[in-house]
């Protein structure tokens, strides 16, 4: 029978180790993002008994595993055994070893049997065995990466944390970041409350959010708002503008009302406020620009002076192209590069402000954390690229041409002229200013290296 194995040093206490094993929101951060994983159900932790239902669409039919775990023994080890899935047995078990008082290795221990006996081993042997590699490489990043950003701040109370958008595509990976870290996570959302989706309903449109619900929270972060990556009518221009801004104000209004205020406000926002500008370094000192997404974006910032006025610490999260393979505009992107079919949009001049989205979740967690940081941030890496540049490097990330360019008048045709020039024929070189002076740490500063985590590709 084939086995896995692979360990990862940590440095917290083995006992906070497991802990952050046994949180809620663990099993989602721990899935890799390429194969689109979606948690079908996942009922009674880690402990014996409890079972974890996951589909993944690591092709063009989705499989979908179910788990269970058993031979739980706190603070030492878990195990997962496949009940119903794509192999014929897979035990799946995760040992933590202290490393002295401050330390502990994670061991992932797999031993596992792929279906048709040797015929199996000898068609899909080599490829399941660099899957895993592939997967663990990734789980033992984030774990790794999670772990320490929280230690940083492990001298500060845990806080309880209200998110609108949590099911979005950041928003659920936020809610799970914080959520292995020990802070207690509020979902603010449409329609009837329903446990570990919405916690506390509200609908911007009527005004409606119940103040009650709201006493108490240390910190709101809000990430809602209707997509701008559909076609730009009237009526949905309006849901725009509408949804970020009502939602916003009613929120802001609410916090200002409570008697017990959160400390801080972490408002949803993006460099589209600065415009299309070109060639020029934008930093957060730059002024608005005067396209729609510019408007949208001054009133979106704007409708957060109640909170601020009522003493409440508010950032304006100025966020980038963020990358991740399981939303976003990486998510359309590469599976059309996969294809051979991806190219330049436009001349491919124009400039992009990305950010991975281990190191999106991590910049919020510092304005979160950090009570020096207030207004606008920029959440972008270091080092914006033209999307020529981007083209050429997802290319050679997932080793295929990338010269099937999208002229500019075919993506105003397609996408309409006001969304085409707004969007992906906007140019934005936006540096992160605040970020950067106030000493945070990137841990995939370059677009390639944000590429390759996301996607799963070896830097080997």
């Amino acid at each position: 029978m084939p086995e896995f194995r692979k360990r990862v040093r940590v440095p917290v206490s083995a006992e906070e180790l497991f802990a952050w094993h046994e949180r809620p929101g663990a099993f989602l951060r721990l899935s890799p993002p390429w194969d689109r994983p979606e948690v079908v159900s996942h009922v009674g932790g880690i402990r014996d008994g409890a079972r974890v239902e996951l589909r993944v669409h690591a092709g063009p039919i989705p499989t979908t595993w179910t788990l269970e775990h058993r031979d739980y023994i706190a603070n030492r080890q878990f195990r997962d055994v496949m009940l119903e899935g794509p192999f014929t047995s897979w035990v799946h078990t995760h040992s933590i070893e202290p490393d002295g008082p401050s330390a502990s290795v994670l061991d992932d221990h797999i031993a596992y049997e792929l279906p048709l006996g040797g015929l199996g081993e000898a068609v899909g042997g080599s490829f399941a065995a660099g899957t895993l590699q592939r997967v663990f490489a990734y789980r033992h990043a984030i774990t790794l990466h999670d772990i320490e950003r929280h230690a940083a701040y492990a001298q500060r109370p845990r806080l309880t944390v209200a998110i609108t958008g949590a099911t979005g595509f950041i928003g659920t990976q936020v809610a799970a970041f914080l959520s292995t870290g020990g802070h207690k996570v509020i979902r603010i959302g449409r329609g009837a409350v329903q446990p570990g989706v919405v916690d506390v309903t509200w609908n911007p449109s009527r005004g409606q959010l119940d103040p009650r619900a709201l006493e108490g929270v240390d910190a709101v972060i809000h990430l809602a708002g209707a997509s701008i990556a559909e076609r730009w009518s009237d009526s949905h221009k309006r849901a725009i503008r509408e949804s970020r801004v009502e939602g916003t104000s009613l929120l802001s209004h609410t916090l200002a009302q409570l008697s017990r205020r959160p400390a801080v406000l972490l408002s949803g926002s993006a460099i589209g406020v600065y415009g299309n500008r070109g060639d020029e370094l934008l930093d957060e000192s730059s002024r608005f620009g005067d396209d729609f997404l510019a408007e949208v974006g001054r009133a979106w910032e704007g409708a957060t002076a109640p909170a601020e006025k009522a003493g409440i610490r508010v950032v304006h999260l100025r966020t980038g192209i963020v990358q991740g393979a399981a939303g976003g505009a990486l998510a359309k992107q590469a599976p059309l590069f996969k294809l051979g079919v991806g190219g330049t949009l436009g001349r491919g001049t124009q400039w992009v402000s990305p950010i991975a989205l281990d190191d999106h979740i991590g910049a919020m967690h510092f304005c979160l954390m950090r009570d020096d940081v207030s207004g606008a941030v920029n959440l972008v890496a270091p080092e914006p690229v033209t999307n020529a540049q981007f083209t050429t490097t997802l290319g050679d990330v997932l080793s295929r041409p990338s010269f099937v360019a999208a002229p500019a008048f075919a993506l105003r045709l397609a996408l309409g002229s006001d969304m085409a020039n707004a969007t992906v024929l906007a140019s934005q070189r936006v540096l992160p200013g605040v970020l950067q002076r106030k000493g945070f740490v990137w841990r995939f500063p370059t677009l390639a290296s944000m590429l390759r985590f996301e996607l799963g590709v070896s830097t080997d």
